[in-house]
């Protein structure tokens, strides 16, 4: 009790989610704020052929993990009215941009902004076994990136061969809104956006590419163990404000500096229940460690499931099922993998996997249910947006709706995982399957 009265503030400012996150947002602030987000995602769907529109609507999805909620709020509905516009079901439409936003939750093309909340819980449940250990939020960055294109195929096919032929014909006379197309000065606003990007991924490059780079490894010259690695959290923040700071500037939703802090402390004042989440997480992983709890109960589980011949891919892919059945009931990814993290991770680094691959199948499980979970915390929203096509539509129509995504992207994304343990390929940088590797 004396240690827990000295150190409850202490646990919390220490707690590293807590940093990563707070820091991020600055950058995904002036990114979304700026209408980066909106006009980008409005600009691959717009500008698809109609043949990909379906592809183009889920890759849109996936992407979009990068921001906090452009995807729910600007995606899902921009979906439905772009097939409603083209003679489709609105329907297939909301549930194509719901899959890719939703159930491919744990795949991405680039670092979102829930891989460090992960990655720093991850650590600190490590660390109960391994003090040293450090995670990156680009530990499970491979397969995630594999998983996007996973995702994009399977989302489609799903729409198209299972989801769309089921709805059949529109019969509703809902309105027709009209898209919003890109401006021009939106087209100039990306356009510069993009130039600076490619502009700091060729800095970036000239750092960790030449042998002696400022950001390799100082000693062995590594890019792994190095400087890169260490502070990809302001690379991540840098990459976010810079683009989103240009587009502003271009498009003038940014005109003076007043302006570009608004848009931060807006996307700070989402993070509220975050961070009172954050508190008790930090206290629950901190009484894990310091009453050494959770390695009582990772010996005693690692023993058990050792005694009982339950490792390799069959616990693997039991972890995924149990993640999944969880999600049904807990929304937040942040919230169970705060819960799960401190048990599950030191347990399955006294199996010898490495707390990557624990991570990875975390994810897959995180993410197939939540377009079937009314606990999902944009599930209302979803319905309201299906309810403007058909007032009879409710949360059993959405679920029956969602219910062939979950299974698919369930079966094949676990077989990925299959697939990837047996090549022995890491999930990402220093992010191998096992420890010692």
């Amino acid at each position: 009790l004396r240690w827990i009265y000295e150190n409850v503030v202490h646990n919390f400012v220490n707690f590293p989610p807590l940093g990563y996150v707070l820091a991020v947002m600055i950058g995904i602030g002036v990114c979304e704020g700026s209408g980066l987000f909106n006009a980008g995602i409005r600009a691959l769907v717009l500008k698809a052929p109609k043949r990909l529109i379906t592809m183009s609507v889920v890759l849109a999805g996936v992407l979009s993990h990068v921001a906090s909620e452009a995807g729910y709020v600007i995606l899902i509905p921009l979906g439905a009215i772009i097939f409603y516009a083209l003679g489709r079901h609105p329907m297939a439409g909301l549930a194509a941009a719901f899959c890719g936003v939703s159930g491919g939750f744990g795949a991405n093309f680039l670092i979102g902004s829930i891989d460090p909340v992960l990655a720093g819980l991850s650590q600190s449940a490590a660390q109960i076994i391994d003090p040293t250990m450090k995670i990156n939020a680009a530990v499970t960055f491979y397969f995630s990136f594999v998983s996007g294109f996973l995702i994009v195929i399977l989302g489609t096919l799903v729409t198209e061969k299972i989801v769309e032929p089921r709805l059949k014909k529109y019969e509703g006379n809902a309105e027709k809104i009209p898209v919003e197309e890109i401006t021009p000065i939106e087209k100039k606003g990306l356009m510069w956006a993009g130039i600076w990007l490619f502009i700091l991924v060729a800095a970036l490059a000239f750092t960790i590419i030449p042998e002696n780079g400022l950001f390799r490894n100082p000693e062995t010259k590594e890019v792994l163990h190095s400087p890169f690695f260490d502070g990809i959290i302001t690379g991540i923040i840098i990459f976010f404000f810079i683009p989103g700071l240009v587009y502003g500037i271009v498009t003038k939703s940014i005109k003076n500096d007043t302006e570009m802090m608004k848009h931060i402390i807006k996307s700070m004042s989402t993070l509220a229940t975050y961070i009172v989440l954050v508190f008790f997480a930090a206290q629950f992983v901190y009484f894990f460690r310091y009453s050494n709890l959770g390695l009582i109960i990772a010996i005693d589980g690692a023993e058990f499931l050792k005694s009982i011949g339950f490792t390799g891919i069959t616990l693997i892919v039991s972890f995924v099922v149990v993640s999944a059945f969880i999600n049904l009931f807990m929304g937040s990814a942040s919230a169970k993998w705060a819960i799960m993290a401190p048990v599950f991770v030191p347990m399955f680094m006294l199996l010898d996997y490495h707390p990557a691959l624990t991570q990875a199948a975390f994810r897959i499980g995180d993410s197939v249910t939540n377009p079937i979970t009314p606990m999902m915390s944009y599930f209302a929203l979803i319905v309201a947006f299906a309810q403007k096509y058909d007032e009879k539509y409710g949360i059993g129509t959405i679920i029956s709706t969602m219910i062939p995504y979950t299974v698919v992207f369930l079966f094949f994304w676990t077989i990925l995982l299959i697939i990837w343990m047996l090549l022995g390929l890491p999930l990402g940088p220093d992010g191998p399957l096992y420890l010692g590797e």
